[in-house]
C-alpha cells in the first residue's frame, strides 16, 4: 500500500453517475468519477491496495461509498503531478474498478482495495470538479480459444516463475501467486500487473483486446526481463569479482607493510609508492599507458632498493606520471587580438601572419581540428624561432624548441630502449614534459641540418612525429606506450629546402620568409633593436638618438645580410660606445648630455665601412658579368671572371663550383663556339686557347644552374673584348639551343642586386610572375627585364650585337706564334727570358 502524497503507487477512484442523456444516445458509453493513479496500472481481475489523500480523490472515494457506486482508474503520464490536467495529463484508457474494502486512517487518508473489472476508453472528460468525470466506453474484446492459446498460457505461466526465481524485485508473496492456467485471460492481467516495467510500457498492454495478442505481448516482456535480469547477474557478478581482489590487494598491501614494520624496512619507500599511486590516478592516462604503470608499480614494490632495475624502474615511473597526458592550455580565439600580437612582435610577414590567422578561425568553427605542421624556410636571422614564440603567445600555448641541427641519432627522436645504461625519451617527449601540456606550439630548429649515420637517420623517425594520421599514437623506444601528439602545434625551421628528404617535405606546408629590404630593415631596427639593444645596454630613450640615416649607413656599409643578425650585432655595439662615453663624461664631471647618431658619428664609433658597392668597379671590364645567387645566407651577387691563354682549348673551371655550376659553363662555351660567325670569332680562337672561367669566393661552396647565363655573357665578353653594360645583372639557365629556363629564390636575388647597387635585373620570362611577391619598394631604382633566349639577353647586356675587333686576329696570331718559339738563353745574365712576350720556358743550348 503507498501514500498518494509520496507518489510512489497507484491512487485514487471515482464514483460514476449514469444519465442517459450525457452518453449522446449510446447505452455503451457511460459518465463515470475518475481516479488518477501514480505509478502503476490497473488491469482487469487485479486486486489492488492504494492510499487516497488527495482532495479530488477523496471527494470521489466518499461519493462512490456513499451511493456504491464504481470507479475509472485512469493512470497518470506524470507521477510528479499533484493535480493532474485532463486530458493531457492522463492517459486514454483505463479500468473500471469497484471498492472492495476501505479504511480511514489518520490524517484524514483512506486505505482501499479495489478490483479492476473491464478495460474502458475514455472519450471525454466531464466535469473537475469536486472530482474528475469522464465519459467512458468499453473496448471491444476477443476471447480466442484453441491449442495455440493454451500452449501460449502454459508458455507464459513457465515464464513468468523463472522470471520470479532470477528477478530479485519480486517478493516472496508473488512466488506464491495462483496462476490460473484454465483462464488465459485472467492470467495474461496478473502477470501484467505485476510485472516489474515502466508504466508506458503497461498502459501498451492494457488497451489490448485480442486474447492472443495480449497472452504474446505479455510473453515477449517477461522473456525480456528475464534476459536482462540475468545479464544484470552476470555484470554484478563481474563486479562483485573486481572488488573482491581489489579487497585482497588491499589486504596483501597491508599485511606486506606490517611484515616491513616489524623487519624495520622501509616506511619511507612506502610512502613512496604510495605517492606514485596517486599520481597515476591524477595523471589522465589512457588505459594502455595506465595498465603499464601499474604493472611496473607493482614490479617496483616487489624490488629491494638496492637493486640496479630499482632505479631503472624509479625513473621509468616518474617520466610516466609527469608527462601531460590531459594536460591541455585553452586557446585563445580572438583574431584582432591575435594579429595585434604578432604585429607587435614582428614586422611585415603577412603571408606568415595570414596562415595563423586562418588556423585559428577554423580552430574556431571546428575545436577539433588536428595541429597543422608548418615549415618556416629562409636565410638566417629572418625571424624564424621566434616567430614560432610569438605565435604561442598569441594563442595562449605554451612555447617549446628543440634545435635538430646535426642530430646524427635516431634514438635521439624516439628514444633509447630501457635496456641501454641512461636511456631516456626522446627530444619529442622531453619538450612535452617541459611544456606540461600536451597541446604546446613545438618548434623544430634547422630541420635541415639533420644528418644520418650508421645510428639511424633522424629524418626518418621525423616522419611519424610529423604525419597527423600517424602521430595521436607516436610511440617512443622509451615509453612504449603511444603519446598524442595530434594536438601540438609543429612549426619546423630551414634555411634550405634542398637538405630535406623528400618524404619529410611532403608532410610540411612550407611558407618561404625572404630576406628583408632596405627599408624593411630600418623598421625593424626603429621598432625593435635599437629599443631592444638600449635597454639590454643600461641605457636610456633620453640618452641616445639614433637618426634613420645612421641605421642606413649601418645597414648599407657594415652588414651584407639577408636577416637581422649582424645589424642587431652593430646597434649593439654602437649602443656599448655611448654608454662607455656616457660613463666617462660622467666621471670627469661632464654634463651628460644625449648622444645624437648621425652617419658620421656612426663610422667614427664603428670605424672604416666592411662593405662597399664593387659593382661598376669589376663590371666595366671584358669578361666579367654579374650574376646572382641563391644561397643559405638569402640572395647575393655573383662575379663571373673569364680569361684566355694559349694552350689547346681547354677549358678551366675555378672557384669552388659543383658539377651542375661546371655544366653550365661547358653549356655556354660550346654555344659560343657553334655561333662563332655571327661574333667574327674563328676556330683559333678556340682550338689555340685556353679558357679559364673563376668565380671569386673560392672558399665558399658552389653549385646549381642558374648562373648559366651570366657565364654566357661573361665568355662572350670576353672573346669579343666587349664589356657589358654596367649596373646589370643576371640569372637563369641555358639550354645548348641558347633558350633560358626559369630558375628560384627570385625574391631573394632581387634584394641582393638592391643591396649591391645594381640598376637592372635580367630574368627568364617565365618567372615574371614571381615579382607579385616582391614589395613595391623593393622594386624602386629597380629595373627589371624579361629574356626568353640568349640573343635576347646579348642585345640588353651589351647594347648590340659584338664582335671581335678587326685585326684582332693577326695580332693573336702573331703572339701564339712568338709564344710558341723557344726561349733563347740571355748568355750575360746566365738565365732566360721570353721572346717579344713568349712563354718562359727553358731554352736548352
Amino acid at each position: 500500500m503507498t501514500n498518494d502524497r509520496d507518489a510512489r503507487e497507484p491512487e485514487d477512484s471515482q464514483v460514476p453517475q449514469q444519465t442517459s442523456d450525457d452518453t449522446g444516445g449510446d447505452e455503451r458509453r457511460q459518465v463515470i468519477g475518475v481516479l488518477p493513479l501514480r505509478n502503476s496500472v490497473l488491469f482487469p481481475h487485479a486486486v489492488m491496495p492504494i492510499s487516497v489523500g488527495r482532495r479530488k480523490t477523496l471527494a470521489l472515494v466518499e461519493s462512490a461509498l456513499e451511493k456504491d457506486l464504481p470507479i475509472c482508474v485512469v493512470s497518470q503520464r506524470d507521477a510528479a503531478v499533484d493535480d493532474p490536467t485532463p486530458p493531457e495529463d492522463l492517459y486514454e484508457h483505463g479500468t473500471i474498478a469497484r471498492i472492495l474494502k476501505a479504511i480511514r486512517v489518520g490524517g484524514g487518508n483512506i486505505n482501499l482495495i479495489i478490483q479492476g473489472i473491464q478495460r474502458v476508453e475514455v472519450k471525454r472528460f466531464t466535469q473537475t470538479e469536486p472530482y474528475l468525470g469522464a465519459e467512458v466506453e468499453p473496448l471491444d474484446e476477443q476471447h480466442e480459444e484453441g491449442l495455440e492459446v493454451e500452449a501460449l498460457a502454459r508458455n507464459l505461466v513457465v515464464q513468468f516463475r523463472k522470471l520470479v526465481e532470477v528477478h530479485p524485485n519480486l517478493s516472496g508473496d508473488i512466488s506464491e501467486l495462483s496462476l490460473p492456467e484454465d483462464d488465459p485471460d485472467r492470467l495474461a492481467d496478473l502477470v501484467a500487473s505485476v510485472l516489474p516495467i515502466p508504466v508506458a510500457e503497461k498502459m501498451e498492454l492494457l488497451p489490448v483486446g485480442s486474447l492472443r495478442r495480449r497472452l504474446e505481448l505479455v510473453t515477449e516482456r517477461v522473456v525480456r526481463e528475464i534476459q536482462v535480469t540475468e545479464l544484470g547477474s552476470q555484470i554484478q557478478s563481474r563486479v562483485m569479482d573486481e572488488v573482491g581482489k581489489t579487497q585482497r590487494q588491499f589486504y596483501l598491501r597491508e599485511q606486506m607493510k606490517a611484515i616491513q614494520r616489524e623487519l624495520g624496512e622501509g616506511d619511507d619507500r612506502t610512502r613512496e609508492i604510495e605517492e606514485l599511486r596517486k599520481k597515476i590516478e591524477a595523471a589522465g592516462m589512457p588505459d594502455e599507458a595506465r595498465e603499464v604503470a601499474e604493472r611496473e608499480i607493482d614490479r617496483l614494490q616487489a624490488m629491494s632498493p638496492a637493486s640496479a632495475e630499482y632505479t631503472v624502474a624509479r625513473t621509468y615511473l616518474d617520466w610516466l606520471v609527469n608527462l601531460p597526458w590531459s594536460k591541455v592550455t585553452e586557446d585563445r580565439i580572438e583574431l584582432r587580438e591575435t594579429r595585434k600580437i604578432l604585429d607587435e612582435d614582428h614586422y611585415d610577414l603577412d603571408k606568415v601572419k595570414d596562415r595563423i590567422l586562418e588556423y585559428l578561425a577554423v580552430r574556431k568553427r571546428k575545436p577539433d581540428l588536428k595541429g597543422p605542421i608548418i615549415c618556416f624556410v629562409g636565410p638566417p636571422g629572418t625571424g624564424k624561432t621566434s616567430l614560432g614564440r610569438s605565435i604561442a603567445r598569441s594563442m595562449g600555448r605554451k612555447f617549446v624548441r628543440v634545435s635538430l641541427g646535426g642530430i646524427r641519432d635516431e634514438a635521439e627522436i624516439r628514444g633509447h630502449r630501457r635496456t641501454y645504461v641512461g636511456a631516456l625519451p626522446g627530444r619529442v617527449i622531453q619538450g612535452l614534459k617541459r611544456a606540461g601540456t600536451k597541446n604546446p606550439v613545438f618548434v623544430l630548429d634547422e630541420i635541415d641540418k639533420l644528418g644520418a649515420d650508421f645510428r639511424g637517420d633522424p629524418a626518418s623517425a621525423l616522419l611519424e612525429v610529423l604525419d597527423p594520421e600517424q602521430n595521436f599514437q607516436f610511440s617512443d623506444h622509451y615509453l612504449e606506450v603511444p603519446f598524442d601528439l595530434s594536438q601540438v602545434f609543429f612549426i619546423c625551421t630551414a634555411n634550405v629546402m634542398d637538405t630535406i628528404p623528400p618524404a619529410l617535405r611532403d608532410r610540411m606546408e612550407v611558407i618561404s620568409l625572404p630576406g628583408y629590404t632596405e627599408e624593411e630593415k630600418l623598421q625593424i631596427a626603429r621598432h625593435h633593436l635599437i629599443p631592444r639593444q638600449i635597454r639590454e645596454n643600461g641605457l636610456e630613450d633620453a640618452d641616445v638618438e639614433i637618426t634613420d640615416e645612421a641605421v642606413t649607413k649601418i645597414i648599407s656599409d657594415y652588414t651584407r645580410e639577408a636577416g637581422l643578425r649582424n645589424l642587431e650585432r652593430e646597434i649593439a655595439s654602437l649602443c656599448r660606445k655611448i654608454a662607455r662615453r656616457l660613463v666617462e663624461q660622467g666621471e670627469t664631471g661632464e654634463d651628460s648630455q644625449a648622444i645624437r647618431v648621425t652617419p658620421e658619428l656612426a663610422e667614427e664609433l664603428l670605424g672604416p665601412p666592411r662593405f662597399y658597392r664593387e659593382v661598376i668597379e669589376r663590371a666595366n671590364i671584358p669578361g666579367v658579368a654579374i650574376g646572382l645567387a641563391y644561397t643559405q645566407s638569402g640572395g647575393d651577387i655573383l662575379f663571373i671572371e673569364a680569361t684566355r691563354m694559349p694552350g689547346r682549348g681547354k677549358l678551366l673551371i675555378t672557384g669552388r663550383l659543383g658539377d651542375v655550376m661546371k655544366e653550365s659553363a661547358q653549356a655556354a662555351l660550346s654555344w659560343i663556339r657553334s655561333n662563332a660567325e655571327r661574333f667574327g670569332l674563328d676556330a683559333d680562337d678556340f682550338e689555340k686557347r685556353d679558357v679559364h672561367v673563376h668565380v671569386p669566393a673560392g672558399a665558399i661552396p658552389k653549385d646549381g644552374p642558374s648562373a648559366g647565363v651570366t657565364i654566357a655573357m661573361a665568355l662572350l665578353s670576353l672573346f669579343t673584348e666587349t664589356p657589358l653594360r654596367s649596373m646589370l645583372a643576371m640569372t637563369g639557365e641555358i639550354t645548348l639551343r641558347g633558350k633560358i629556363l626559369p630558375v628560384g629564390g627570385i625574391k631573394e636575388k632581387c634584394l641582393a642586386a638592391k643591396r649591391a647597387g645594381v640598376r637592372t635585373v635580367v630574368l627568364p620570362s617565365h618567372n615574371e610572375k614571381a615579382l607579385v611577391d616582391i614589395q613595391p619598394e623593393l622594386r624602386e631604382n629597380l629595373e627589371f627585364r624579361f629574356v626568353d633566349d640568349l640573343d635576347e639577353a646579348i642585345e640588353l647586356a651589351f647594347g648590340k650585337l659584338p664582335r671581335r675587333p678587326p685585326g684582332d686576329g693577326s695580332r693573336q696570331q702573331q703572339a701564339e706564334e712568338q709564344a710558341s718559339q723557344p726561349a733563347r738563353r740571355d748568355e750575360a745574365a746566365g738565365r732566360t727570358r721570353p721572346v717579344a712576350g713568349g712563354s718562359s720556358a727553358e731554352q736548352r743550348a
